[in-house]
C-alpha cells in the first residue's frame, strides 16, 4: 500500500495533511482527510472496498460529489500513484478465505 500526503479542501476547511495512496489488495485508490479531533475518526475516507476507484479520476469525482477537492493533483504525487497502479496491474485477486470472507462483508 502506497501513501502520499496531500491537501484536501471543503468549502470552509484545509487538511494540508490528507493521505492518498493505492491499496493494492483492495485494487482501488483510497483518500483520507479531516481527521476528527479525538484521532478516532476520519470526515473522508474513500477507497475501502475491493476495486471503489480504478482511477484517479473517480476517487476524484467521489471525492467531489462529498463537497471535498484535492485536484490539483501535485505532479511527482500523481506519478508515484500511477507507478502504484502499475506495478500492480498484473497482480491477481486474493482468493483465499479472507478474500471470501471480505467479499460477503461487503455484499451485505
Amino acid at each position: 500500500m502506497s501513501r502520499y500526503t496531500i491537501t484536501v479542501t471543503s468549502d470552509d476547511h484545509t487538511d494540508a495533511d490528507a493521505t492518498i495512496g493505492y491499496d493494492a489488495p483492495l485494487r482501488t485508490f483510497f483518500l483520507q482527510a479531516f481527521p476528527h479531533e479525538s484521532g478516532n475518526d476520519l470526515a473522508l475516507w474513500l477507497g475501502t472496498s475491493d476495486r471503489e476507484f480504478e482511477t484517479i479520476d473517480a476517487l476524484h469525482m467521489a471525492a467531489f460529489l462529498r463537497g471535498y477537492s484535492f485536484m490539483p493533483l501535485p505532479e511527482d504525487v500523481a506519478l508515484l500513484l500511477a507507478d502504484d497502479f502499475a506495478a500492480e496491474a498484473g497482480r491477481l485477486p486474493h482468493d483465499g478465505p479472507l478474500a471470501a470472507l471480505l467479499r460477503h462483508l461487503q455484499s451485505k
